[in-house]
C-alpha cells in the first residue's frame, strides 16, 4: 500500500490498515513536504510519533525519501490518494502501477485518466464512494438528535460497515452491469434512483 497524504484522512486509513489487514505492507506515505519509503514495510506508530514531533513524515527513521510523483508511480497493490485533488492525471496515468486506487482525497484522478486506468484494468474505488462514510456517519448524527438517542461507537460502525458494505455491492454489479468505470457505475446508480423516487412519488 502506498497513501498520498498523512493528515486526519491518510494517517487514520493507515492506522486502521494495519490494525484490520495486519498482513498488508504499507511502503510509502507522504505529507506536503515530501514523501518516506521503505519496501519491507513502514512502522506507521513510529511515523505517527515522527510526525507529532517534528510536524512531517520526512527524514523519519529507517525510511528513504521519495517524491510526491514517484509514490503515485510505486509498484504496490493499493495506491491512496488521500490528500490533493488532480493527481493522477493523462500525464502519469500510464505509469501507475497499482491494481486498486482508493479515492480518499476529493477528485484525486481527472477525466482523462479515468479511461487511461479503465483501459489498463486498475479499479478505482471513487471518491463519491469511498468517501460517503463520512456523510452517512452525520446522518446517524443527526438521526440520534433526532430521536433523543445516542448509539456506542460498536453499534454506528456496525450500521457504518452494513451501509458502507451495500453501496460498494451494488456500484460493483452496476459497473459490471453497464461495463464501465466504478465512478460511471456511481453516477449511474445515483440517476437510477432518483428516477426511481421520482416515479415512486408520480412525478414521472
Amino acid at each position: 500500500v502506498a497513501i498520498m497524504g498523512f493528515g486526519n484522512v491518510g494517517s487514520h486509513v493507515a492506522k486502521f490498515i494495519k490494525k484490520q489487514f495486519p498482513h498488508f505492507i504499507i511502503i510509502a506515505v507522504s505529507d506536503v513536504n515530501g514523501g518516506v519509503y521503505n519496501k519491507d514495510g513502514l512502522n506507521i506508530n513510529k511515523l505517527i510519533e515522527h510526525r507529532d514531533a517534528t510536524g512531517s513524515v520526512v527524514n523519519a527513521s529507517h525510511t528513504q525519501p521519495i517524491p510526491q510523483d514517484e509514490l503515485l508511480e510505486l509498484e504496490c497493490d493499493i495506491l491512496v490518494p488521500a490528500a490533493l485533488g488532480n493527481q493522477i492525471t493523462k500525464e502519469n496515468a500510464d505509469r501507475v502501477q497499482a491494481k486498486v486506487i482508493l479515492e480518499l482525497a476529493n477528485g484525486p484522478t481527472t477525466p482523462e485518466a479515468d479511461d487511461i486506468l479503465f483501459k489498463k484494468g486498475t479499479i478505482v474505488i471513487p471518491d463519491i464512494l469511498a468517501n460517503a462514510g463520512g456523510v452517512t456517519v452525520s446522518y446517524f448524527e443527526w438521526l440520534q438528535n433526532l430521536q433523543n438517542e445516542q448509539w456506542s461507537r460498536e453499534e454506528v460502525h456496525k450500521r457504518l460497515v452494513s451501509i458502507m458494505s451495500a453501496a460498494f455491492e451494488a456500484v460493483w454489479e452496476t459497473k459490471m452491469k453497464y461495463n464501465t468505470d466504478m465512478r460511471t457505475g456511481a453516477f449511474i446508480l445515483a440517476i437510477e434512483r432518483i428516477v426511481s423516487a421520482m416515479r415512486g412519488r408520480g412525478w414521472l
